[in-house]
């Protein structure tokens, strides 16, 4: 017994020493490629958000500089993801333009009850029927509260200009 407690306490001290490192790395490189994409797919494609209603302040600016701003925080909010640089800084940025885009895209059309909302809980509007598709969205907000919190983690630029000035 005591031996797998010592087992046990190895393992999870090598969890801990690694917890800094590797979960923010990942984080940070699933996202990037979402958003990295998401960009990609802006900046090579046509623009489509005169055919949105965004919700205010976002609705009085014009379609074509809303879309070169998500495009282009999309693009360098996920190449500073990949670097860990202001890491801080482009997850509450991207958090707010994921927030827009669920106002705008992806919260169901019309919904009177929680059953209604929670129908809209999926990934993708097959069906066309306005319920809405914002789990993915969500879930990229949720994803991106432990680098709001806790940064970009030890193998980033932020962790060495923060060691630099400390």
């Amino acid at each position: 017994m005591a031996n797998m407690t010592q087992t046990y306490f190895h393992l999870t001290g090598a969890l801990d020493r690694y917890a800094s490192v590797i979960p923010p790395l990942l984080l940070r490189l699933v996202l990037a490629w979402e958003f990295g994409e998401a960009g990609y797919a802006k900046l090579t494609g046509f623009n489509w958000f005169d055919q949105v209603a965004f919700p205010f302040p976002f609705n009085l600016l014009p379609p074509e500089l809303s879309w070169q701003i998500a495009t282009w925080f999309e693009l360098i909010g996920a190449a500073a993801l990949v670097l860990g640089l202001a890491t801080r800084f482009f997850s509450l940025s991207l958090m707010i333009l994921t927030m827009v885009a669920i106002a705008a895209v992806h919260w169901p059309a019309e919904w009177n009850t929680l059953g209604d909302l929670l129908t809209g809980y999926r990934i993708l509007d097959e069906k066309g029927d306005g319920l809405g598709n914002y789990k993915l969205p969500l879930i990229f907000l949720v994803m991106f509260l432990p680098l709001l919190f806790s940064g970009a983690g030890k193998l980033s630029i932020d962790a060495v200009i923060h060691r630099k000035f400390q």
